[in-house]
């Protein structure tokens, strides 16, 4: 079950964190995973490493906030192989409300994690359309869905991608093509380390248990495990599902908010 094999994937950020898990998980599942990432020496290390593994995985430098170069990449993977999954997961995070948001900070966000995922779904549907399927796959959030304090901008971006995410499945639902989002929790990722650093040194382990504990399961998930869900969401067993955003953030939303 849940094979991959003979199918084209794109991974946006694909090279760190969540997506690295994810290109790692599709590559071992038998697909051609695709890593869009902006850091290319990132990129090409991962993709090597994939591929020292027996996996099949190519990286692209790519800025997916400048349409013409995300439309260059994807065309030309896609006149090599029939691109079959788009994982929007590349994004950037910001702490601040309403009031200590600055307006760089804002448009920033915008740019990177709207618009971004907007420019690769825009380019990559015409090719998904013409072949009468697909499956597109958004990275969410929990602060879609609930208030989380300090995060005015990132919850913002994160309300836009569920509300895409709805969008473009209904839209494209007579055209074979699937769109669905995971909202994770707290995700024990390279970033997470980095902003405990920046924000709390020497205090790093103290924090991070304070942050964990606020997921009534207990820890953060980590990023496989995201990764298995995404394969299931991607893969021809998730082919009956559609518009639909899936909370996985060890009962936060539903327990700790409900």
């Amino acid at each position: 079950m849940f094979s991959l094999a003979g199918k084209t994937a794109l991974v946006t950020g694909g090279a760190s964190g969540i997506g690295l898990a994810i290109s790692k998980l599709f590559a071992a599942k038998g697909a051609e995973v695709h890593i869009l990432e902006i850091n290319g020496t990132l990129a090409q290390e991962e993709a090597r490493q994939i591929r020292n593994n027996g996996g099949k995985a190519e990286a692209h430098q790519t800025d997916i906030t400048k349409q013409d170069e995300v439309r260059s990449v994807v065309n030309s993977i896609a006149v090599q192989s029939p691109i079959d999954i788009l994982v929007n997961n590349a994004g950037i995070a910001h702490v601040g409300n309403a009031e200590t948001t600055q307006e760089e900070d804002f448009d920033r966000l915008m740019l990177v994690n709207v618009k971004g995922a907007y420019n690769c779904i825009h380019t990559v549907l015409p090719w998904m359309r013409g072949r009468q399927q697909g499956v597109i796959l958004n990275m969410c959030s929990v602060v879609a869905s609930v208030g989380i304090p300090d995060r005015f901008a990132y919850s913002t971006t994160k309300g836009a991608i569920l509300a895409m995410t709805l969008s473009v499945a209904r839209d494209y639902v007579k055209q074979g093509i699937r769109c669905n989002c995971i909202s994770p929790g707290r995700v024990h990722t390279p970033f997470v380390d980095g902003f405990l650093a920046k924000n709390y040194p020497g205090k790093e382990e103290e924090m991070f248990a304070k942050l964990a504990a606020t997921q009534p399961i207990g820890r953060m998930a980590e990023p496989h495990e995201v990764a298995t869900l995404a394969l299931y969401l991607c893969s021809d067993e998730g082919s009956f599902v559609t518009g639909s955003d899936y909370a996985f953030d060890g009962g936060f939303i539903k327990i700790a908010n409900g």
